[in-house]
């Protein structure tokens, strides 16, 4: 069963898939996995020629879920040594 998350629709889970983790689309394509090419410098054209099945939306709607998600995380930190 395919779930779509109703301020994203690109994003869906499915247990089935990538063992429920939040993904493009249905597809074997995790928003966490997108996120890290992102984060390792990779562009957005570079991701869009590499991956021929993203679409610009995609990349736009995982950056909008991620951040939606981290609205209401906390993250535990400690002072950072000088």
């Amino acid at each position: 069963m395919e779930l779509q998350h109703p301020s994203f629709p690109r994003v869906t889970i499915n247990p089935a898939i990538c063992f429920g983790k939040p993904c493009i689309r249905g597809m074997r394509f995790p928003i966490t996995t997108l996120l890290a090419y992102l984060a390792g410098g990779t562009s957005k054209e570079e991701l869009l020629k590499d991956f021929p099945f993203l679409e610009q939306e995609d990349i736009y709607e995982a950056l909008g879920f991620a951040a939606s998600t981290m609205e209401d995380q906390y993250i535990l930190l400690q002072k950072a040594s000088a």
